[in-house]
């Protein structure tokens, strides 16, 4: 069962259409792997292997090439409901039946996944440690003496083994990230909203998202493209395309922590990694930008200090009522105190997050995404048993805070330490960049030439972008929409790249406009009678183009521009009629310069 054989859902795909492999084939591996590997405290539930079979082999009555998943096993954590399991959160007495498939399991099964099993998880979602569960402790793939990482254990420890290419987490606090480190796997933590969460049991029901495990970047952001989508049933869903995957960006700038302000417990190799990580973004052409992460640390408190545990405890308050010792010691003493929580303590909490976002927003404003290490250190199953809430708090430093401040993230495998632990990074960025924390994660991944997984796989070199991702078109910004400007991550949001920094002919004139944000409006005059204005090109795909371009609100328009080297391009322009009540900044040669020496008046 070597490297000869697909392991990747690309390599897999591909095997299935090819007809190298069936998908009947594929199943019969798939469990022949789990006897194998024999390890009980993966699965919680496991379908029967000849009912698998029987699904797979229905498979190659349908069309291979509308299938992105096409005979894909998968495993999902078993708080996510799916029928034909009964959903458990890792607590026999809360076990109950559902009646349909979560909207994430149903739209795998419709892209042609096959559901194995319900994987173990840190009982109701609660802990990094992946040691909180009655039904045991999955083993590390990597060494077993670690910690397999929670709360999603048994989904990143069965891709890390490769007993599937894909599993189903949950992330509220770092769930679907700290578990990738720790497996030597890609954990993609997607925008809050993108995956519907109809079916879920939740932690934080404000904070959760369903997180995609894989060992590859372009395996995690298939099968987010397969479950990305807005759902009716999900009031907290939110209508969030999925950009395509873009070449890597000219001038990616990435966020570290200011000198002082990184914690590693002593952790000396971490540190070691975290600065080795740092020298091959810089390799791969990125700018290193320090940023203040205090504020973020402030955030991450909020979770497990602020009001955040109530919504753990409306989860579980019947059964702690009821039935407190079906509940793990640590999950009840950690849940219980979101009894004590006052309505007046979640407003104060609220306003202070609201102020810690602003922050966040200021942060980002000139940074494409923060470059942070997945977790501090790491530790073994003895440890944290010995001290379970305090060793699972560390192991929270750089990931509590994503999901308040509204973040997505990408944890990726960035070493392998002489000790033989995993090391890993996470790129996090503003909701609704997943697909450019992709388009670079991948290329630092495929960089760091690491094997996937457990079993020393080699990586496949990197498939080449789409056709799709070529048919770009350039658009001139001018105001708001420029690097660290207000509107900016508009275009970030639809994965636009800036291509480059230019002037326009000397034709034009610049105006500020009474609108909210404050933009300006650029109108061409009469050749040689006017200015040279500062812009920037950037570049769309063409359904992302047509999406920008009818969400402009007026007095705005597009129109042709000529730029200093006499090339032309779309861009920004007014309508003249508004520039009545307008002041003329021609004189500045840009918004940006205006905007910097009102600041200052």
């Amino acid at each position: 069962m070597g490297a000869e054989q697909p392991e990747t859902i690309a390599a897999i795909v591909a095997a299935h259409r090819a007809g190298t492999m069936t998908p009947a084939e594929m199943i019969a591996r798939t469990y022949q792997r789990i006897r194998d590997h024999n390890d009980p405290a993966v699965f919680i539930s496991l379908r029967e292997e000849k009912d698998a079979i029987a699904e797979a082999e229905k498979l190659a009555t349908k069309d291979a090439a509308s299938l992105p998943l096409y005979g894909v096993p998968v495993a999902v954590k078993d708080n996510i409901d799916a029928l034909g399991f009964p959903t458990t959160a890792a607590c026999p007495a809360f076990s109950y039946t559902p009646t349909h498939d979560s909207t994430a399991v149903e739209r795998l099964r419709a892209a042609g996944a096959i559901i194995i099993g319900k994987t173990n998880l840190d009982q109701f979602a609660t802990g990094l440690v992946g040691v909180r569960s009655p039904y045991g402790i999955p083993r590390n793939s990597i060494r077993e003496d670690l910690i397999p990482g929670g709360s999603s254990s048994g989904s990143a420890t069965a891709v890390g083994a490769g007993l599937v290419p894909l599993s189903l987490g949950t992330d509220t606090a770092g769930s679907g990230r700290v578990p990738a480190m720790l497996n030597n796997i890609v954990g993609l933590k997607p925008s809050l909203g993108m995956i519907s969460t109809a079916g879920l049991v939740p932690a934080c029901r404000t904070l959760d998202c369903i997180s995609v495990f894989a060992l590859t970047v372009d395996d995690a952001a298939l099968a987010l493209s397969v479950m990305a989508g807005p759902d009716q049933a999900d009031p907290f869903s939110r209508d969030r395309p999925l950009g395509p995957l873009t070449p890597f960006p000219a001038n990616l700038r990435l966020g570290v922590p200011r000198n002082g302000q990184l914690i590693f417990f002593g952790d000396k190799k971490a540190e070691g990694a975290y600065a080795d990580a740092l020298k091959r973004w810089t390799a791969l052409g990125a700018d290193l930008v320090e940023f203040d992460l205090e504020p973020f640390y402030e955030t991450a408190r909020l979770l497990y200090e602020g009001p955040w545990v109530a919504e753990r405890y409306l989860v579980i308050k019947n059964l702690l009522a009821s039935a407190p010792d079906s509940i793990h010691p640590v999950t009840r003493e950690i849940t219980a105190a979101g009894a004590r929580l006052t309505a007046a303590d979640t407003f104060s909490a609220l306003y202070r997050l609201q102020g810690l976002r602003k922050i966040a927003e200021r942060t980002f404003a000139n940074i494409d995404a923060l470059l942070l290490p997945t977790a501090p250190t790491t530790y073994t199953t003895a440890q944290a048993l010995a001290n379970p809430i305090e060793l699972n708090s560390r192991l929270g430093t750089y990931t509590n805070f994503v999901n308040l401040l509204d973040l997505c993230g990408l944890a990726v495998p960035a070493s392998m330490r002489s000790d033989g632990v995993p090391f890993g990074i996470t790129l996090l960025a503003p909701a609704g960049r997943d697909a450019m924390l992709a388009s670079i994660g991948r290329v630092f991944h495929a960089d760091t030439k690491l094997t996937v997984g457990a079993k020393g796989v080699p990586q496949a070199p990197l498939a080449p972008l789409p056709a799709g991702s070529v048919d770009e078109i350039p658009i001139a910004v001018v105001g708001a929409h420029l690097s660290g400007m207000a509107l900016n991550g508009e275009l970030k949001a639809l994965s636009g790249r800036l291509v480059e920094a230019t002037k326009t002919a000397p034709d034009y004139k610049l105006y500020a406009l009474q609108t909210t944000p404050p933009k300006p409006g650029m109108l061409r005059v009469e050749a040689g009678k006017g200015a040279a204005i500062e812009l920037e090109i950037w570049s769309l795909s063409s359904s992302a183009f047509g999406k920008f371009v009818n969400a402009i609100p007026a007095p705005m328009a597009i129109g042709t521009i000529r730029l200093a080297d006499g090339r032309s391009v779309k861009g920004f322009l007014v309508e003249p009629e508004v520039l009545g009540e307008a002041r003329e900044i021609t004189s500045y040669g840009g918004w940006r310069k205006f905007v910097a020496e009102a600041a200052t008046a």
